[in-house]
């Protein structure tokens, strides 16, 4: 039997045709975001139906259909989503009704990638784990024994809105001292925006040829392999907060691996150095074992996996 993965962004809807845990055939179309519930269901039936006559598979041979979407999904399957046009809107049953006898199942993008990387990627093999992605902000995603953890209402695991200390700037959620206000590729950029404007000398601004607006966190981690000071305090302050924010996730559930995806995870021969150690640091049991962290191995493909797996 095959597996059908949806992944839905903000720009595109990706759909792939999952067999054994590889994708053999992928579509994707532009998502319309002022369709609401209704507009989503059609195109991501008519991308269904489009890619099952590409590979001339017919829906029978489908087991499931999953759907990873950017928003909070209920345990009930409600999704809302404010970019998408979606409040507490239920994707599924209309699904369920286009394809009778295929079992349809959604869940939040951030999950869906950390069971893709469960099922077949970093994380497999383990009983539990957790993932978390930087980058411009920072989603997770937990797994127990193959189970994705949402929590009693399906809005656990916002990983990136654990509380770490107070900051110079709010977090988009309102509240301030957010993980994501740190660790995140926005955290990275603007603190070394800031202290560019403190006046500080750097290669990273040599690197965005002047315009502070044009630093990335790629940049900030370029200038730290040339031991450039400026570089060297950001990335710093980014490890030092990373190893909290692992050590909150450690005294919370001791997952056997965590895994750490998303466009800073590119960064891994400077991240992983020593960042075990300075977890441990963190924990009360500070000689005790802990799980192993690793680096995600999937990229744009996690949404489909993830999903297919639903």
């Amino acid at each position: 039997m095959y597996k059908i993965g949806i992944d839905v962004g903000g720009m595109s809807i990706k759909a792939g045709i999952v067999k054994d845990g590889q994708i053999i055939s992928k579509m994707s179309k532009e998502t319309n975001c002022k369709g609401g519930v209704e507009g989503l269901s059609k195109d991501i039936a008519d991308l269904v139906q489009d890619i099952l006559s590409q590979n001339d598979i017919d829906i029978k041979s489908v087991s499931n259909i999953g759907i990873g979407i950017p928003g909070v999904v209920t345990n009930e399957g409600a999704v809302t989503c404010v970019n998408l046009g979606l409040k507490n809107s239920l994707l599924v049953p209309i699904l369920e009704e286009k394809f009778k006898g295929t079992k349809v199942s959604i869940g939040n993008d951030a999950n869906v990638a950390a069971l893709a990387e469960f099922s077949y990627g970093s994380m497999r093999g383990y009983k539990s784990g957790v993932m978390i992605t930087l980058g411009t902000g920072i989603g997770g995603g937990i797994v127990i024994n193959g189970k994705l953890i949402t929590g009693a209402n399906g809005i656990g695991a916002e990983i990136g809105h654990m509380m770490l200390s107070t900051n110079y700037f709010d977090c988009n959620c309102g509240n301030n001292g957010c993980f994501e206000t740190f660790c995140s590729a926005t955290a990275i950029i603007k603190y070394a925006q800031k202290l560019v404007e403190e006046g500080k000398t750097t290669k990273i601004i040599e690197y965005a040829e002047g315009n502070l607006n044009n630093i990335t966190a790629k940049m900030v981690f370029d200038a730290y392999r040339e031991d450039d000071s400026v570089a060297i305090e950001v990335v710093d302050r980014f490890k030092k907060y990373l190893a909290m924010g692992l050590a909150n996730i450690v005294n919370f559930i001791d997952p056997q691996v965590i895994s750490i995806g998303g466009g800073v995870s590119n960064a891994s021969d400077i991240m992983l150095n020593g960042l075990t150690d300075k977890v441990k640091k963190h924990l009360p049991f500070k000689d005790g074992n802990i799980g192993d962290i690793v680096i995600a191995e999937f990229k744009n493909d996690a949404g489909i996996l993830g999903a297919s797996a639903l």
